[in-house]
C-alpha cells in the first residue's frame, strides 16, 4: 500500500512540476511580449511606396520578377488601405500601373536612373509612355536619390527632367533627402514639386523625438522654397536590422512611428507615401546593416507586421513559439521528474527548468527561417545550421552537467556509498599481487613508492616492479638494487625492448604473478600508499563475489607551496569528490591506473590489459562492466602521488586521456548502443561522460569557424552577414551558466577555498585546447603513443615559456584581433554585432586561461613554515 501511495505521489508531483514549469515558461513569454502602449491611427493612409518583389525575387540578379497574379494580389491588398501608390521603375513591373487603375488607385510612377545611360533612356521612354497612356498616373518622379548616390550630377539630371516635362503634361519631380534639396536650389527650378525623403532613423534620432525631427526638416525645406508643393516621397521606420545611434529598429518601434504619424493632426494636410508597402529581402545585399529589407508595413509574405489600432506585442508570433516550447518540453520534463522521484522537490524542479530552457532556445533557433523578422540568405542558413548544431551540443553538455549538479546537490539518499571495511584476519587474507610499471622515472621517487608498499599492514602480498624500455641504466639500476634487498616477495624486471606501453608491462607482470594471487593491485610509480590500502579495500572482494574492481581516489602530496601544483591538486580532486560518486551510483565507474584493485579471475577472463589502447585502465573497466561485473568506488584517500610537473606535462596527460577516450569509444560504440549486459544508466554515463571533452572540441571548431566567418564578414560584408543575435545570446548564456556549475559543486562538495576553486576552474579551462586536440587525434588516428606525465619540476626560461602554449597564444591573438576589427569596421550599434563580439571575446577565455596556467607554472615555489594539508573529505554513509 505504501509503495502504491509513493508511486502515485511521484506520478502526480512529476505531472505538477512539468505543468508548473511549462506554464511559467509561457507566462515568461507573455511578460516579455507585453503589449506596447501606442496610440491608434485615426486617419487613412494617403499612399504607399511600392515594390512588388516577393520572397526569393531579386532585381539585382536579373530576376525572377513578380508575375501578374502576384502583383494583382498586392494591389488588391493595398487597395484596402490606401488609394495611392508610388513606384520606382517604369521598365520593371510595369503591369502595376494598369492593375492599379482597375482598382481606381492613383499612381505616381518612378523612372529609375543610375550610371547606365542606355538603360536610363529606356526607362524614360517607358515612363513617358505610361504617363501618356494612363490617366490615373498623376505624377512622375524622375530618379530616386540619384544625386545622393552620386550616380549623376546636377548638370546631367536637369536635362532629363526637362525631357520628361516636355513629353508629358504630368507634374514632374525627382526624389532626394531634405539636405540635397537645401544644397541645390537650382534643382528646385526644374521640378513641378519637391519629392522629399524624411528618415529620422538614418539621422540616428531616438524614436520619441523622431517624428518631430522629421517635421522640422519638412518645415526647413518648405521655408526655403515656400512656393513649391512638397510631397513626402518616403517616410517610415524599419522593423529590424542594425541600430543607428539612438535609433533602434523593431516591429514595435515601426508601429509606434507610423501610428503616431497617422495620429498627428498635421498629417491630414500632408501629401506623403509610407515607406514602404512590403519588406524587400533582396535589399539585404545593399548593406546598411540589412536594415533596408525591413521598412515594409507588411512582411514579405504579405502579412501585416502591426495593426493600425489595438494591442501591439513585440513578437506577434510569441504565442505559437511559447506553446511549441511548452508542448515539446512537457513530456521530457514529466519523465525526468518521475524517474528521479528519489530527488528532492528542488532537484526535480531544477532539472525540469533546465530542460525547458533548452527546448525554448531550440524553438527560437528553429523558428528563425520561418520568422518574418528575419530574411536569412542561403549563407545565413548555413551559419544558422552551424549555430543550432553548436547549440545542440552545448545543450547536451549542459544537461549532462546539470544532471550531475542536481544529483550532488539534491539527491536525498545515495544507494551506493562504499566505505573502508574492517581488516580481515591474517589467515583469511587473499593473496594480492601489486604491479608497478615505470618508464624513465626518477629512481628515488620509485624507491619511495616501493618502501611505502613495504610498510603496509597487509601481510599476504607481493610487489612486481616492471621497468620497460628505460635506456638509461642510471634510472633503473638503483631501483633494481633496492628491490634486491627487499625479500623474495619484491621482484624487479627490466624489459627492453618491450611493446604495448604500460599495458604491455602489466601483461608481462600478469605472467609473472604468484599462482596464489586472487587480486591484482596497480599503483603508479610516484604514489606513496597508506599502510591500510589493502587492509580496508580487499574485504570488498570477500564481501561480494561479483565485485571485479575496487577503486580508491587519486590524491596528491607536496602541492601546498606551489601555485600551479595547488591548481592541479584541486582540479584532479573535483572529479574524485564529485564525478566518481555520480558514476558509482549506477555502477558506471571510470577505472584508473593507480590505487586500483582488480579480481584476477575477471582480468584473466578478459585476456588481460588491452595494449592497443593508451588508456588501458579505463578500457578494462568498461570491458568488465560489459561482462556484468560490479565495481566499487571507496572515497577514502589511501595513497598520494605527485602532481604533473608543469603545464606542458598536464597538457600531455590530458591529450593522452582524450585520445584514449576516443579509442575506447570507437572500439566499444556498438557495445554501448547495441544489445548487451550494460544497463541504460551505464550506457548513459559512458556515452555522455565525454560530453564535456566533446564540448572542448566543439569550442575549438567554433573558434576557427568564428575567425573564418569574421574574416568573411570583413572582406565581403554584402555576402556574409552577422549571425542572428537571437540564437547567439542564449548560447552565451548557456556557456556562462555551464562555467558557473563547477565552482558551485566544488563549494558544496569539498573543503576548498574560493581561491583554489578559481585556480581549479582556470586549469580546467586552460587544458581544454589540449583535450580538443586529443579528441580529434583520437577520432582520426587508430594508434597513439603513451607518454609518461613528467612529475619532476624543470624550470625553463626565455622563449621556452611560450613553447607549450604557442597554439593557444596564436588563437588568443587571432580572436582578440578579430573582435577589435569587428568593433572598428562594423561597430557596436547593432545588437547582433555586440553579441558576435561577445562570442569572440568569450572564446578567448580558454586561451587566456592557458596563458595564466603557464604563468602559474613558472611562479616561484613558496616554502611554508608548516605544510597544511586539508583532510580529504571521506564518503558519508
Amino acid at each position: 500500500m505504501l509503495r502504491l501511495y509513493q508511486f502515485f505521489y511521484t506520478l502526480l508531483s512529476a505531472f505538477l512540476i512539468a505543468v508548473f514549469v511549462a506554464a511559467a515558461q509561457y507566462a515568461a513569454w507573455e511578460l516579455v511580449n507585453r503589449n506596447a502602449d501606442i496610440a491608434d491611427a485615426d486617419q487613412d493612409i494617403k499612399g504607399f511606396a511600392y515594390s512588388g518583389y516577393q520572397r526569393d525575387q531579386n532585381p539585382l540578379q536579373g530576376g525572377p520578377y513578380p508575375g501578374v497574379d502576384e502583383l494583382t494580389g498586392d494591389i488588391d491588398l493595398l487597395a484596402r488601405y490606401t488609394r495611392r501608390i508610388r513606384t520606382y521603375s517604369s521598365l520593371e513591373n510595369a503591369d502595376i500601373v494598369p492593375l492599379a487603375g482597375f482598382r481606381n488607385m492613383k499612381v505616381t510612377i518612378g523612372i529609375w536612373l543610375d550610371k547606365d545611360t542606355e538603360k536610363n533612356a529606356r526607362e524614360i521612354a517607358a515612363g513617358i509612355e505610361l504617363a501618356r497612356k494612363y490617366k490615373h498616373v498623376e505624377r512622375i518622379i524622375v530618379g530616386n536619390e540619384t544625386l545622393l548616390r552620386k550616380d549623376m550630377t546636377l548638370e546631367t539630371l536637369i536635362p532629363l527632367l526637362k525631357e520628361v516635362k516636355k513629353a508629358t503634361k504630368k507634374p514632374v519631380s525627382t526624389a532626394e533627402p531634405y539636405h540635397v534639396w537645401l544644397d541645390n536650389p537650382e534643382l528646385v527650378k526644374h521640378v513641378n514639386f519637391i519629392t522629399l525623403h524624411l528618415f529620422p532613423f538614418h539621422e540616428k534620432k531616438e524614436l520619441k523625438e523622431a517624428l518631430a525631427y522629421a517635421m522640422e526638416r519638412y518645415d526647413e525645406v518648405h521655408a526655403a522654397y515656400p512656393r513649391k508643393k512638397l510631397v513626402i516621397g518616403e517616410i517610415g521606420w524599419p522593423s529590424n536590422g542594425a541600430n543607428e545611434g539612438a535609433a533602434i529598429p523593431s516591429r514595435v518601434n515601426e508601429a509606434e512611428f507610423i501610428r503616431s504619424f497617422l495620429t498627428a493632426e498635421r498629417t491630414r494636410t500632408l501629401d506623403y507615401f509610407i515607406l514602404e508597402a512590403f519588406d524587400q529581402p533582396w535589399k539585404v545585399d545593399l548593406g546598411d546593416g540589412a536594415v533596408q529589407a525591413f521598412w515594409g508595413a507588411f512582411d514579405v509574405d504579405r502579412a501585416a507586421k502591426f495593426p493600425l489600432e489595438g494591442a501591439m506585442p513585440p513578437d506577434i508570433h510569441w504565442q505559437e513559439k511559447a506553446w511549441n516550447a511548452s508542448f515539446y518540453a512537457f513530456f521530457p520534463m514529466f519523465l525526468i521528474t518521475f524517474f528521479l522521484g528519489g530527488w528532492s522537490f528542488m532537484g526535480r524542479l531544477w532539472l525540469a527548468l533546465l530542460v525547458q530552457a533548452s527546448v525554448t532556445t531550440l524553438t527560437l533557433g528553429i523558428h528563425i527561417p520561418f520568422d518574418t523578422q528575419y530574411y536569412p540568405s542561403q549563407r545565413d542558413l548555413i551559419a544558422l545550421v552551424l549555430l543550432i548544431t553548436a547549440t545542440l551540443v552545448t545543450i547536451a553538455v549542459l544537461l549532462a552537467h546539470g544532471y550531475e549538479f542536481g544529483e550532488v546537490l539534491f539527491k536525498r539518499v545515495w544507494k551506493r556509498r562504499f566505505t573502508p571495511l574492517p581488516a580481515l584476519p591474517p589467515e583469511e587474507e587473499p593473496f594480492v599481487s601489486i604491479h608497478l610499471a615505470c618508464y624513465n622515472e626518477p629512481p628515488e621517487m620509485v624507491i619511495e613508492t616501493i618502501d611505502s608498499l613495504a610498510r603496509m599492514h597487509y601481510r599476504n602480498f607481493e610487489v612486481l616492479v616492471i621497468d620497460n624500455n628505460t635506456a638509461d641504466e642510471a634510472l633503473w639500476k638503483p631501483v633494481e638494487a633496492h628491490m634486491a634487498d627487499m625479500g623474495p616477495n619484491f621482484r624487479f624486471f627490466h624489459l627492453e625492448p618491450w611493446p604495448g606501453f604500460k599495458a604491455g608491462a602489466l601483461n608481462f607482470a600478469l605472467k609473472e604473478t604468484h599462482p596464489q594471487a586472487r587480486i591484482i593491485g596497480v599503483v603508479d610509480a610516484d604514489y606513496v600508499v597508506d599502510p591500510n590500502w589493502l587492509s580496508c579495500l580487499v574485504p570488498h572482494f570477500v564481501e561480494a563475489p561479483d565485485v571485479a574492481v575496487v577503486q580508491a581516489p587519486q590524491a596528491h602530496r607536496n602541492w601546498e607551496g606551489h601555485v600551479f601544483q595547488r591548481m592541479c591538486n584541486w582540479e584532479f580532486d573535483g572529479f574524485f569528490r564529485i564525478g566518481m560518486h555520480h558514476r558509482n551510483e549506477r555502477n558506471a565507474l571510470i577505472q584508473h591506473g593507480t590505487m586500483t584493485l582488480v579480481r584476477k579471475a575477471s582480468l584473466d577472463e578478459l585476456g588481460g590489459w588491452s595494449e592497443w589502447c593508451i588508456c588501458e585502465d579505463s578500457e578494462l573497466g568498461l570491458r568488465l562492466l560489459r561482462q556484468g561485473h560490479d565495481t566499487r568506488y571507496v572515497d577514502c584517500v589511501l595513497g598520494r602521488g605527485l602532481t604533473p610537473a608543469n603545464f606542458a606535462a598536464i597538457k600531455t596527460q590530458r591529450f593522452r586521456w582524450a585520445f584514449g577516450a576516443m579509442q575506447i569509444l570507437k572500439a566499444h560504440l556498438f557495445g554501448l548502443l547495441g544489445i548487451g549486459k550494460l544497463s541504460l544508466a551505464q550506457r548513459y554515463h559512458f556515452l555522455t561522460g565525454w560530453f564535456s571533452w566533446f564540448g572542448d572540441a566543439l569550442q575549438l571548431v567554433f573558434a576557427f569557424a568564428s575567425l573564418v566567418w569574421t574574416i568573411l564578414m570583413l572582406v565581403a560584408p554584402q555576402s556574409f552577414g552577422l549571425p542572428v543575435a537571437l540564437l547567439v545570446v542564449p548560447m552565451l548564456g548557456f556557456m556562462a551558466f555551464k562555467a558557473a556549475l563547477g565552482p558551485i559543486l566544488y563549494r558544496h562538495s569539498m573543503d576548498c577555498p574560493w581561491r583554489d576553486i578559481l585556480g581549479a576552474s582556470l586549469l580546467s579551462a586552460g587544458i581544454s585546447h589540449a583535450i580538443a586536440r586529443g579528441i580529434f587525434a583520437g577520432i582520426i588516428k587508430r594508434k597513439g603513443k603513451f607518454v609518461v606525465t613528467p612529475k619532476g619540476w624543470k624550470k625553463k626560461g626565455g622563449w621556452a615559456f611560450f613553447s607549450p602554449i604557442r597554439e593557444e597564444t596564436g588563437l588568443l591573438l587571432a580572436l582578440l584581433l578579430s573582435a577589435w576589427m569587428m568593433k572598428t569596421h562594423i561597430g557596436l550599434e547593432e545588437p547582433a554585432a555586440r553579441a558576435w563580439i561577445a562570442v569572440l571575446l568569450l572564446e578567448t577565455l580558454p586561451y587566456f586561461a592557458a596563458l595564466a596556467c603557464q604563468i602559474a607554472a613558472y611562479w616561484p615555489e613558496k616554502t611554508p613554515h608548516h605544510a597544511i594539508i586539508p583532510p580529504a573529505k571521506a564518503a558519508e554513509v
